[in-house]
């Protein structure tokens, strides 16, 4: 079973930044071979996909963060990243991380982004 959990979400003014981590438990090639995934859902919206990042580490952006978001990942910790820079009140919202491989969700973690 592979669990994730979110952590880093805070309170920020706009143009601040926040990095997010992604701790996966479970195997070491459970996280490893997998896609790890960002996605976001504020109030109200849909759940939408913020970056992806292949386990041969190829990423991949929605147009709304490109530029000031960035994804990462340290295999030797099981854990992804997501370092969010000059933040915007709309990127407000709840921040998950998906484990693509078993299609496991963390908790999610808030971000808020006063203006």
């Amino acid at each position: 079973q592979v669990r994730l959990v979110e952590s880093g979400g805070g309170l920020v003014q706009a143009g601040g930044s926040l990095s997010l981590a992604c701790a996966v438990s479970g195997s070491t090639f459970a996280f490893t071979s997998s896609t790890i995934g960002w996605y976001r859902q504020a109030l109200g919206k849909q759940r939408e996909m913020v970056a992806t990042i292949t386990s041969h580490s190829m990423t991949n952006y929605a147009d709304s963060v490109k530029g000031r978001f960035t994804i990462s990942r340290d295999n030797t910790k099981n854990t992804a990243f997501l370092q969010m820079n000059s933040l915007k009140p709309e990127d407000t919202a709840v921040y998950y991380c998906n484990h693509f491989s078993s299609n496991s969700w963390g908790q999610g973690t808030q971000v808020t982004v006063s203006s």
